[in-house]
């Protein structure tokens, strides 16, 4: 899988599993995502996937400072339903990082490591997506604002020449350059803009010891 090396620039996401050391998948049970897999996910990279992976690095980073992130241990609300807009696609990621699935998620065992029931849509928010660890309560709410980092100019008449099939296989190149060169600046440049993902101001909750 030849792909741009930027992919590797972008940082990466460490969380612990206690399902994953518990069924020996992995010995310490810590599990480091990276946008590649993100991408293998939902199969190609865009604003998008860079955004929604970047916001759950973010909540994860608020929710659990100075500690090791649970995977399994975080619930996920959404203001929109599943189905509207990008929902979808940011719910996937968030999924895979997180862990939190809806009702055909992991039912768990004896008891433990549920992920059945942790993520859920058309939730009455103030912001687009909120975070909450399930063992204290401590939540923060986000809002995702690709619109920090624009797209060249081209790109949308690239793109509509492209979808017409008018465009030459040069600009067919050139259009994915410029679609991957804002998804990179997302990425390395962006991430870690409090412009970017928003935290909600009043949402960042305090959870019990």
């Amino acid at each position: 899988m030849n792909t741009p090396a930027f992919f590797d620039q972008a940082p990466a996401i460490s969380v612990h599993d206690g399902l994953a050391r518990f069924l020996g998948a992995c010995d310490d049970g810590i599990i480091t995502y990276r946008y590649i897999d993100a991408v293998r996910l939902a199969g190609h990279s865009c604003p998008t996937v860079a955004g929604a992976y970047l916001m759950t690095r973010r909540a994860l980073a608020l929710l659990y400072p100075g500690q090791m992130p649970e995977r399994g241990g975080v619930r996920v609300r959404f203001a929109s339903d599943f189905d509207e807009g990008v929902t979808g696609v940011i719910a996937s990621v968030v999924g895979l990082v997180t862990g939190a699935a809806g009702e055909g998620g992991f039912k768990g065992i004896g008891g433990r490591f549920r992920r059945q029931s942790l993520m859920d849509f058309s939730c009455e928010l103030e912001g687009e997506v909120m975070f909450e660890r399930i063992d204290n309560g401590a939540s923060v709410q986000l809002r995702l604002d690709l619109g920090r980092v624009e797209a060249d100019p081209q790109t949308g008449v690239l793109l509509r020449k492209t979808l017409e099939g008018l465009a030459t296989p040069d600009e067919v190149t050139a259009f994915a350059t410029l679609w991957q060169e804002r998804v990179k600046r997302i990425l390395t440049d962006h991430a870690d803009d409090p412009e970017l993902i928003r935290v909600v101001e009043g949402t960042q909750v305090t959870g019990s010891a």
